[in-house]
């Protein structure tokens, strides 16, 4: 059994119950560092956090401000993924992106976060340099930032450079094939080689300024399961020290995509085996392998096995509408309110109802994906 899984997630005999989860990079005690620093930063976040911190129960009125956000600069996306709602829209594209302005007003207003991330349903580097000032703008303020990215455009204008130099805390990349043909197939308008010689790019830059920024991320599902092996070893060769297999396909809270996904999903046959396997070879290859798992994750029974979304952060869309979180990422499927004054909507009687929802045991129907199954028996 390999050292790297924490004796908590394994039985008495050493056999894996649980599969360890992603943590941030480069390591635990670099995002708690930073976390400090985020609170040091002002005494209104500080003060703020520890209202959240006391808030020891879920509360329908929050007497703090949100202490995460998920901020979509763009909904627009040069792929066509098969497991996407993206590929549904025309020219794989929602709404207007969010305006550099518009960003900075949510960070100025919002003077409670500790954590965003930049990324919603689109390619954020699409955007070109605003999406960089964005991270700039958050990181001055102390603000810990990650990004998701399907790294196809890193190679334009030095834009691999300009991400690890924006002083971005974390980047997430999404590679879900470890061939050309498994993984154009899936993220359909893609180009392997030169995602392959980007994820090479920026790695290479980011030992060269003595940091570790990036994450391999990969969606297991039927069209790449054989794969898990080969995928480990390519992120080998393209210089990651972080990957995370993703377990399972969402539905985005839309009965077709629920549908669709539940066809291409291998998280029913994904054992615990095949990720000591994977872990066992992330060791000798000198990469973190860690596993998400989304679905089936929250539960009624207790407050604080409630989905912490409602009461402690939001997402809000590029065109400035607020959603319950990432899993929808879509305002025309569940929205929350207006984000211009997000402070506002944060108190709505809309986002109230919606959290004394979950308080009450009835959980909305796009939020089931996320919650244990016998949730219908508990209404």
């Amino acid at each position: 059994m390999s050292q790297k899984i924490p004796d908590y997630l394994c039985d008495e005999n050493g056999d894996l119950i649980e599969l360890p989860p992603p943590q941030a990079v480069p390591n635990q005690d670099a995002y708690i560092s930073a976390r400090e620093r985020a609170l040091a930063f002002s005494s209104k976040r500080r003060k703020n956090y520890e209202r959240f911190l006391n808030a020891l129960t879920r509360q329908k009125q929050p007497n703090y401000l949100p202490v995460r956000l998920d901020i979509e600069n763009v909904s627009r996306c040069n792929f066509r993924c098969t497991m996407c709602q993206v590929s549904d829209w025309p020219k794989n594209t929602r709404a207007r992106d969010m305006t550099l302005d518009e960003f900075k007003n949510i960070i100025d207003t919002q003077y409670g976060l500790v954590e965003i991330k930049i990324q919603g349903l689109g390619e954020p580097t699409i955007q070109g340099d605003d999406f960089f000032a964005m991270i700039r703008y958050a990181r001055k303020q102390e603000i810990w930032v990650r990004v998701v990215t399907n790294a196809s455009l890193l190679h334009l204008r030095d834009n691999y450079k300009k991400l690890i130099d924006s002083g971005v805390n974390e980047i997430q990349i999404s590679i879900d094939g470890a061939d050309k043909a498994v993984y154009e197939g899936i993220r359909r308008g893609a180009k392997f080689e030169q995602v392959v010689e980007n994820c090479t790019l920026i790695n290479r830059y980011a030992h060269e300024q003595g940091v570790v920024r990036t994450k391999m991320w990969t969606v297991v599902q039927t069209a790449n399961q054989h794969q898990i092996l080969d995928i480990i070893r390519l992120g080998k060769d393209m210089g990651f020290e972080h990957l995370a297999f993703s377990l399972n396909l969402i539905d985005f809270g839309l009965e077709n995509w629920r549908d669709t996904n539940a066809q291409l999903s291998a998280e029913k046959t994904f054992s615990n085996r095949q990720a000591v396997k994977c872990m066992e070879l992330g060791d000798e290859l000198g990469i973190n392998v860690r596993f998400w798992r989304q679905t089936d994750k929250y539960d009624t029974d207790k407050p604080e096995h409630l989905c912490p979304w409602p009461f402690e952060r939001g997402y809000i869309s590029s065109d400035m509408r607020v959603v319950p979180c990432c899993i929808l990422g879509n305002p025309d499927v569940a929205e929350l309110g207006p984000a211009e004054n997000l402070t506002q909507t944060w108190q709505s009687k809309t986002w109230q109802d919606f959290r004394q929802a979950h308080l009450d045991g009835n959980i909305p129907d796009v939020c089931k994906i996320c919650y244990h199954a016998p949730v219908e028996a508990q209404k």
